[in-house]
Parts: structure tokens; C-alpha cells; sequence
């Protein structure tokens, strides 16, 4: 039987300093995974590299911003100077710039782009021109966010970044495969900085912050949890055991995991000389009914024992 166990591997997990990108480099490193860590704080990148070793397991830091080439080269250069070698790269790092479309300056919508989608390129080329160079058939773990698939108001410039990590994942995964290369993209949906600042999940964090169980609504209903309930499925598309699967997205949280397939048509009509405008006015109601997709993704209306307690 196939096994998750990644002993002897050498992992790269951006944004890893604390919270998502943490869990992902914990799990990988109780699979057997030595793991870079990479944050833009150092005191923050040395608290996570102690934490992993108090684990029981091996870890390092590289100190400095994604986005550009040369940090990517660094992070594959950290890999191999303290381990040998590079096997798994987590693209993981982040930042929010959070405003309407008539708000948002050039900068804001600039630093995340760089950050989100442009550092997830420069990382991810490093990698593969490393796993090619020396015929390593490496697995990159790009991650996106359920915002790149449905939209999310005032997040212009994320999810333009999350969506495009799709489209790019899409593209390498043809690319890669020749080399043996596999890639693929997880949605995360769990507790983070972010999601603590709005009302709709209060009930649930304010329960993980009391040591219980998060209310089954939430977990089970919205697949909303703790970061550990994403990073299983971080390491097992790191390991062996998921030999063949390449260019897709998986969301993972709370109990539930799912396979998105955006690019499968939800109908399709055909009309004899084509779809002139009227003719589309006519029908298009009636084909689609039911049919089309949300924009922004709709929460069910929270049980009455579970709404947003008062600020305090």
C-alpha cells in the first residue's frame, strides 16, 4: 500500500511562519518532510523552526519577501545548502489589501498580485527548473482560496491572484508532465487571521479559542475548521500516494474535501444557425434555470444558537 510518508524529502512552504502556512509545514515535517520555512519576520521564521524541532522534526529559514526571482532561487538554494536536496514546494504566502473597486489604489492591487501570483511564478519556476535539472519528480502545492472561485466583495486584487494561480496550475500541469512533475492547487476554508475578523464565524473560532469542539454547522454544513484540517491534505498530495494527480483543485476543511471542476460545461444547447441575440433573450432563462453560478459564495443562514455574539 502507497504511503504518505515523506522521509528523506526536503520540503519549501512559503508564508510559513505562523497560522495555514504553519500547519502545512508541521504536517509535512510529522510525514518524515525536512521543511524550509520562509517568512518577511525573523523572530517569527525562528519561533516556527523551533516548534518543528520540538516536534521532533528538521526544519530551516529563509528570511525574505516572495514575489521576487531572487527569493525564489534562494528558497531552492536554502533547501539544498541545509538538506541536500528539494522534493515539495507549498506556495503559501500572502497578503490582503482589502477594498472596493472606486478605493483600491495601484498599490494596493500591486503588492498582492506580486505577492499572491507573481510570487507563486517566480517560486514555482525555481522549483520545476531544479526538479528537471536533476530528475527529481517533485510535487508543488499551490494554494488558493474559495474567493478565486466564487469572488468575495472588496477583494479585487485576491482574487484575481487566486484565479490566476488556477489558469497557471492548469497550463503547468501540461507542462510538467513529461518531467514527472505533479502540481495542483488547495483551496483552503478554516480559521485564519482573516476569517476572525468577520461576524458570520464567531461561533466557531470563539469555540476553538475555548479548547471545544467547533459546532457541527460549521464544520460539517460549511466545511469550515482549524488549519490541521487543511494540511493533511497539503501532505498527501506531497507524497507518493497521489502518483497521477496533477492539475487540479481540491478544497479541504472542517470534514469535507472537495474536487472543483470549473472547466466542465454545466449546459450546453445547441441551435441550428448559430445563437443571435433574440434568440438567446427567448431562452436563455430557461436553459440556465437554476443553473447559474454564484457570485460570492452563499453561507446558509446561520442556526439561531449560533449567531455573531456582540463586540466587546
Amino acid at each position: 500500500m502507497t504511503t504518505t510518508d515523506l522521509t528523506g524529502k526536503v520540503a519549501v512552504v512559503t508564508g510559513s511562519g505562523q497560522g495555514l502556512g504553519l500547519a502545512y509545514a508541521r504536517e509535512l515535517a510529522k510525514q518524515g518532510a525536512a521543511v524550509v520555512i520562509n517568512d518577511v519576520n525573523e523572530e517569527t521564521a525562528a519561533k516556527a523552526v523551533a516548534t518543528i524541532e520540538a516536534d521532533g522534526g528538521k526544519a530551516t529559514a529563509v528570511v525574505a519577501p516572495v514575489g521576487s526571482t531572487e527569493t525564489a532561487e534562494a528558497l531552492v538554494k536554502g533547501a539544498v545548502d541545509a538538506f541536500g536536496r528539494l522534493d515539495i514546494l507549498v506556495t503559501n504566502a500572502g497578503v490582503l489589501r482589502d477594498k472596493s473597486l472606486l478605493k483600491m489604489t495601484d498599490e494596493d492591487f500591486d503588492l498582492v498580485i506580486n505577492v499572491h501570483l507573481r510570487g507563486t511564478f517566480t517560486c514555482v519556476r525555481a522549483a520545476y527548473a531544479y526538479f528537471k535539472e536533476n530528475g527529481i519528480a517533485g510535487s508543488i502545492i499551490t494554494i488558493g482560496s474559495p474567493t478565486g472561485q466564487y469572488g468575495n466583495f472588496g477583494q479585487t486584487n485576491y482574487a484575481a491572484a487566486k484565479a490566476g494561480i488556477v489558469g497557471m496550475v492548469r497550463t503547468w500541469a501540461l507542462e510538467f508532465k513529461r518531467a514527472g512533475v505533479r502540481i495542483n492547487t488547495v483551496v483552503p476554508v478554516a480559521a485564519t487571521a482573516m476569517t476572525r475578523t468577520v461576524p458570520y464565524f464567531n461561533s466557531a473560532i470563539e469555540a476553538d479559542d475555548r479548547g471545544e469542539a467547533m459546532p457541527a454547522f460549521f464544520r460539517h454544513t460549511l466545511g469550515f475548521g482549524k488549519p490541521e484540517d487543511v494540511s493533511g491534505l497539503v501532505a498527501f498530495l506531497a507524497s507518493d500516494a497521489a502518483e497521477g494527480i496533477s492539475g487540479q483543485v481540491v478544497g479541504a476543511g472542517g470534514d469535507r474535501v472537495q474536487l472543483f471542476s470549473h472547466p466542465t460545461p454545466i449546459v450546453t444547447e445547441y441551435n441550428e444557425g448559430g445563437w443571435s441575440a433574440a434568440d438567446l433573450a427567448d431562452q436563455f432563462a430557461g436553459l440556465t434555470e437554476g443553473k447559474l453560478q454564484s457570485c460570492g459564495e452563499k453561507m446558509p443562514p446561520l442556526p439561531e444558537d449560533l449567531q455573531p455574539t456582540e463586540s466587546k
